[in-house]
């Protein structure tokens, strides 16, 4: 199997990425979140120059096979997001034509018990979505208990971030928590019965809660988006897809803020989201949501 074949991953918002990107040959566009290349690949298929991005060796390697063809038109850097104006000025490049975000995990890295992400099947409770730095292993190992609920709270909106906590602090006591199965039994016994029916799987808030905390998720989407700003060309667009609320207001606010500054026009007054025939065929595109502004 090749890596491009293990690392899958469907693109969410497809059509709508490219008809707000509106990539044009001889264009340069940024791919925030290079992942597999899907997004990528329909921008050099409509004949634009691409600078794809990832801090994921796996999804780098997957996208270099993948986008093979291309190799004349697009650039793959491993590399954070919040990286993006240094890495296009290193490659020579002082004006781009659009910016694209897909801030959704791989179906690849959701999938792969090893990676950590998943709380439907056991593995190692890692959660990077590089290989480097501490792992969620490690987080809950050192956060004290009011930093837990803290990360909880703020990270996953979890209204039952306080026991939790609590529960995790008493656990690592007796023994260390290292694998997601270990942790997704922790958070069944401090939720109660009745909450547990509700809302969905009980561990997700909390195994997003402490993604974004392993990753600085929402720290590095700002910075992103910030350094895209000086970056656009007259007329080039930026778009991002977003998948929980904390993301989303991120995306909204500064765009939005751009807005105000006279710079940007806004292409999506209300967020763009899923057809039901996609949600059909891919379920966790369900909460995606997509913003766009153009570069007056």
């Amino acid at each position: 199997m090749t890596t491009d074949q293990a690392f899958h991953h469907t693109p969410v918002l497809l059509q709508a990425a490219m008809d707000y990107l509106a990539p044009r040959p001889g264009g340069i566009y940024v791919d925030c979140t290079l992942g597999a290349g899907g997004h990528t690949q329909a921008i050099l298929e409509r004949g634009g120059t691409v600078i794809g991005l990832d801090r994921d060796p796996d999804a780098v390697a997957a996208a270099g096979e993948r986008l093979s063809a291309y190799r004349d038109r697009v650039t793959i850097v491993q590399a954070r997001f919040s990286r993006l104006g240094e890495v296009v000025g290193e490659l020579g490049f002082v004006k781009v034509d659009g910016c694209l975000w897909d801030l959704g995990l791989s179906s690849y890295q959701v999938d792969s018990p090893g990676r950590g992400f998943a709380y439907q099947t056991d593995g190692p409770l890692d959660m990077r979505m590089g290989k480097e730095g501490k792992t969620a292993a490690d987080l809950l190992a050192e956060l004290d208990e009011q930093e837990l609920k803290r990360v909880l709270w703020e990270y996953g909106e979890e209204r039952w971030a306080a026991r939790i906590a609590a529960f995790i602090v008493a656990a690592r006591e007796r023994h260390p928590i290292t694998t997601t199965g270990q942790l997704v039994e922790i958070i069944r016994d401090a939720i109660p019965a009745a909450a547990r029916r509700r809302g969905g799987h009980p561990a997700r808030r909390t195994f997003q809660a402490l993604r974004i905390a392993v990753n600085d998720e929402l720290r590095e989407l700002r910075v992103s988006l910030a350094a895209a700003r000086p970056l656009l060309a007259p007329g080039g667009r930026l778009v991002a897809i977003s998948y929980h609320s904390l993301e989303d207001r991120i995306v909204k606010t500064a765009f939005l803020d751009m807005v105000s500054g006279g710079e940007f026009d806004l292409l999506t007054k209300k967020p763009v989201a899923p057809q039901p025939e996609e949600i059909q065929a891919n379920p966790r595109s369900r909460s995606a949501r997509l913003r766009a502004v153009e570069k007056a």
